[in-house]
């Protein structure tokens, strides 16, 4: 079992010139057994792609840096938030593969402004979202504006992630697509900005277990899916054993369930996790175009400090985003075609169902800090069922609302929130 350290076939650790020939070259010699090593450093490179049976190991002090240049990250087939399309791959892929390992104190770094730049512009008003803004075509930017992720393991199965740090990724920092049997263990997500930067995103995976890990970035903190649409439907790749404990949750939009649930997301177990300032504690999401299911899910031993909201579901999530404003021509590419391809009628209601929630705190650690205790909106063709709250204790501004919820049950639940309601409040930016 060889360790191959990098230099030696010629990457360059001070980032002056491109490392990913020579990066690639060391993971293609490597062995059954082998260990491709990152040492201390600055690497700049495009996209990587691993294989089965070995381990990169990121040195304490060494850091993969991402190219800004989209010419640098391979076009592959993939999926991105929901829909399987081509789209650049990762700064590192785990493509196909079998019992690959990255693990070491190291850093992946996306150099994600630039990214963020060119969806939002510079002032955060412009760029490519406004454009497409301005032109009534909210739902596909994200799918045209080409933001590398960090990581993505895909169609790949018994794969460990530990003890690196993922910052400031283009899109999404850890995206687990289509795999199985998948651990990380005391990672740590730190994105300062930038649109759609989610933490870890769990995709139609199957036995995925998510422990100590640190995450705090600009979008969901740590989320489970299952696809967009008709076409996801039809695959019918549903995410479940899949375990989320002992992490720690600071900006972000926390623990979220959808909104790709498509192809159903069920037995899902969130525990002994502690959140500090998260926009959101537990959270469902999902569109009237969505259909799928989420159920068999426990939530529990949450302890939660100046979180905005407790507790957030809704089922017509950001309508702007969620359905397409043109019934859709044979001239659009793709993956355009496939957004317009919801699922229609009933049938595209999000099946929502025996969720349990109990032992969960919640505190302000200031007056002057806004919490909304609950905000549940479901459908009321097809309300939420089978939910209970348990052992709760809740220090809020204001109760909120629930609705489109049947046989609702709560015990034990203690919510201290003296303003009054406002439906000013009633939104949520993410």
């Amino acid at each position: 079992m060889a360790h191959l350290n990098v230099i030696e076939f010629g990457a360059d650790p001070t980032a002056a010139t491109l490392s990913t020939a020579a990066l690639q070259q060391a993971i293609d010699q490597a062995s059954p057994g082998d260990t491709v090593a990152i040492p201390a450093g600055r690497f700049l490179t495009g996209s990587l792609f691993l294989k089965s049976d070995i381990t990169l190991w990121l040195s304490e002090g060494a850091v993969l840096l991402g190219s800004q240049q989209l010419a640098d990250y391979q076009q592959i087939q993939t999926r991105v938030a929901g829909i399987d399309m081509t789209w650049p791959a990762g700064i590192i892929n785990i493509n196909a593969c079998q019992r690959v390992k990255i693990a070491g104190p190291g850093v992946l770094d996306g150099q994600g402004s630039g990214w963020w730049r060119r969806f939002w512009g510079e002032d955060e008003k412009g760029g490519m979202l406004a454009d497409y803004s301005a032109r009534d075509l909210r739902w596909v930017v994200d799918y045209d504006c080409q933001r590398p992720r960090n990581l993505v393991v895909y169609q790949s199965e018994d794969i460990e992630l530990r003890d690196f740090t993922s910052r400031e990724s283009g899109f999404w920092n850890i995206h687990l697509c289509y795999s199985r049997a998948i651990l990380l263990t005391h990672v740590v997500v730190s994105n300062s900005a930038g649109p759609s930067t989610d933490g870890i995103d769990i995709d139609s995976c199957q036995q995925v277990t998510v422990e100590h890990c640190t995450v705090s970035c600009n979008d969901d903190n740590i989320c489970v899916k299952s696809g967009r649409g008709l076409q996801a439907q039809q695959q019918a790749k549903t995410a479940k054993e899949i375990t989320i404990r002992h992490c720690e949750l600071r900006k972000g939009s926390g623990i979220t369930l959808g909104s790709e649930t498509s192809g159903g997301i069920e037995r899902v177990t969130v525990e002994h996790n502690h959140f500090f300032g998260t926009g959101v504690g537990f959270r469902i999401k999902s569109a009237r175009n969505r259909g799928g299911w989420i159920k068999n899910i426990v939530v529990r031993h949450l302890t939660m400090t100046d979180v905005r909201f407790a507790f957030l579901m809704q089922l017509n999530w950001f309508p702007q985003y969620s359905y397409a404003t043109d019934a859709g021509s044979a001239d659009f590419p793709p993956h355009w075609q496939a957004l317009t391809q919801g699922v229609e009628g009933e049938a595209g209601l999000t099946e929502v169902t025996n969720i349990a929630i109990s032992h969960i705190s919640a505190t302000l650690s200031s007056a002057d800090i806004f919490s909304r205790a609950f905000f549940i909106e479901g459908c009321e063709e097809r309300p939420i069922k089978d939910m209970t709250f348990a052992h709760i204790v809740l220090q809020a501004t204001e109760f909120g609302k629930i609705a489109g919820v049947h046989q609702l049950q709560l015990h034990n639940v203690s919510v201290d929130a003296p303003a009054v309601t406002r439906e000013a409040n009633d939104e949520y930016e993410r």
